[in-house]
């Protein structure tokens, strides 16, 4: 058969089965393209297409370097002082996720394939069926059970992923409330009117509305004259105001701290829209002078690089010399955007979306760090280094109570990720991957490997559903509830955090992004973004760990 000779064929085709299913929407609910490609090798599996092992660990390497290397900046943030707590909330929540599975597997006499399935589905942590197979692979144990052992955890995970996704996604904004004692809308409020920023645009699409304009005006406010551009700048206290040019006595000038203002000018000022339409006739009355307006504007993706600006406020940031003439748009930290106000403190690897004149845009990306300019190029030599240096570093091995324990070579290339992904924040002059480069490797690195997984596991899954599916579900439940329960009880009664802070680091703890979308939704805030970033990036690196350590236990 064509499949069966050309397994290239059969993964490809595993790829488009997958992705049609994991679209496919019930409501709002849909399975998502990982359950969906592991489905989808499972019935194109049941053709006995047998594909070698390289293929699936050469793609999981590559969606593990490109995971460390996105939380990478994130991760060590989260060994700062002011990260504790949510780095607390975080490690609660993953040991518990790991004892509740461990003792669940135990009580019901699960195999360690099954156990690790189970762990990998309740917390949605796709890493562990890689990193649990390869330590099942390790063990001196017969071949035949070792592939048994391997081909039980998509089944676990599969029935337990549904489970785990639907049951939280609603368990936090619905339920987490009410263990707190509060309402999640009325806490939202509470800060809502201190936050800016707003849903990211459609791609092509933004808000007719801008944000940040320019318009001219003619200076007849005596008030105004015989005064440098500095000293204009510096008169409002409520909002940031800049003089971008003049026009004196027919001749454009370009506005430098220094220039004079003198009576009859014409001034290009840029500030907030609502700022010049409530006051800009203060100046003068505004006038039409397109030549003037004509200059540059540029919108500027920059990374936060300058390790002297990190844990600045952005009141601090727009104090300084190099945020003159220039505007914050979006903040964007591990590709969520962040709500801000004045007292958001910015870390290395944040990345600032600025607008200015082109002039000043440019000189402030040089003091905050490493302008993002769109390319296709991937720097393929910092990708190949780090995960053979990762590799290497993962093959040592712990013995530790007379049980072996390795983070394996795919482990290995998870912690190099997160190393090179923080050099890359502090030094972004090499080590490039672009977002479409990320996404291949991300999403299409995870597929590929989950599908080869389903395809191999697809024989035996039928009749492994069948042995232990029906039990799977009610304690999947269980597994996944318990330590979202635990970590928000610790967080508000030992902690203290504020609730949204809690239920935004409990989604990113148990990496359920989805949760992240439905508790704003239910907020009608932002702020669960805030509490997001730090417990995702460690959650990501202990869940993923714990795939051969919950083998370690169970053997």
């Amino acid at each position: 058969m064509a499949l069966r000779h050309n397994p290239e064929l059969a993964i490809f085709l595993t790829l488009a089965l997958g992705f049609f299913i994991g679209r496919l929407r019930i409501g709002t609910f849909s399975l998502g393209t990982v359950v969906g490609t592991l489905l989808a090798g499972v019935l194109v599996g049941q053709l006995d297409i047998k594909v070698p092992s390289i293929v699936k660990a050469v793609f999981f390497d590559l969606f593990l370097f490109t995971t460390g290397y996105k939380v990478g900046p994130q991760f060590f943030r989260g060994l700062k002082k002011d990260a504790l707590p949510q780095l607390a909330v975080t490690v609660v929540l993953c040991v518990t996720c790991l004892l509740s599975a461990f003792a669940a597997s135990k009580l019901l006499g699960y195999d360690m394939g099954t156990a690790a399935g189970l762990l990998a589905g309740a917390f949605t942590e796709s890493t562990v069926i890689g990193t649990a197979g390869e330590a099942i692979h390790r063990l001196d144990l017969p071949g035949a059970e070792k592939i048994a052992l391997v081909n039980n955890i998509p089944v676990a995970y599969a029935v337990t992923y549904l489970i785990g996704t639907a049951f939280i996604v609603w368990f936090l904004p619905v339920v987490g409330p009410r263990l707190m004692g509060v309402n999640l809308r009325e806490e939202g409020r509470k800060l809502q009117d201190q936050i800016s920023g707003g849903e990211e645009p459609e791609a092509g699409v933004q808000s007719a509305f801008q944000t940040f304009t320019a318009r001219v005006y003619r200076v007849t406010n005596d008030r105004l004259v015989n005064r440098t551009v500095a000293e204009l700048e510096a008169q409002p206290r409520d909002f940031r105001v800049f003089i971008c040019r003049i026009r004196h006595h027919g001749t454009i000038v370009e506005a430098e701290p220094t220039t004079v203002i003198h009576k009859e000018d014409v001034v290009a000022v840029m500030t907030r829209t609502e700022t010049l339409t409530a006051r800009g006739t203060e100046i003068g009355p505004e006038v039409d002078d397109k030549v003037l307006l004509d200059f540059p504007q540029e919108f500027l993706d920059v990374v936060v690089t300058n390790k002297a600006l990190a844990g600045k406020t952005l009141r601090e940031l727009a104090a300084l010399e190099m945020a003159r003439g220039v505007f914050l748009r979006k903040l964007v930290r591990l590709g969520q955007p962040m709500p801000f106000t004045p007292e958001t403190r910015i870390d290395r690897g944040d990345v600032l979306s600025l607008v200015g004149a082109k002039r000043e845009v440019e000189r402030a990306a040089k003091k905050v760090g490493y302008a993002d300019r769109p390319t296709v190029a991937t720097d393929m030599i910092f990708v190949g280094l780090g995960i053979f240096i990762g590799g290497l570093v993962g093959l040592l091995s712990v013995t530790i109570g007379g049980l072996p324990l390795t983070l394996t070579a795919s482990g290995g290339a998870l912690i190099m990720g997160l190393v090179f992904g923080w050099l890359r924040a502090v030094r972004p002059t090499f080590g490039r991957i672009p977002e479409a480069a990320m996404w291949v490797f991300d999403t299409v690195g995870l597929t590929v490997f989950i599908g080869v997984v389903g395809l191999g596991a697809g024989p035996s899954f039928v009749s492994a559903l069948q042995t232990s599916g029906a039990s799977l579900i009610v304690v999947g439940l269980l597994v996944a509830v318990l330590p979202h329960t635990v970590a928000i009880l610790f967080g508000r009664h030992v902690l203290r955090m504020n609730p949204l802070i809690l239920l935004g680091a409990c989604a990113g703890a148990g990496t359920i992004t989805a949760a992240l979308r439905a508790l704003q939704e239910e907020a009608h805030s932002k702020l669960p973004a805030l509490g997001y970033t730090v417990p995702y990036a460690v959650g990501n690196i202990l869940l993923t760990a714990w795939g051969p350590v919950i083998v370690a236990l169970m053997r």
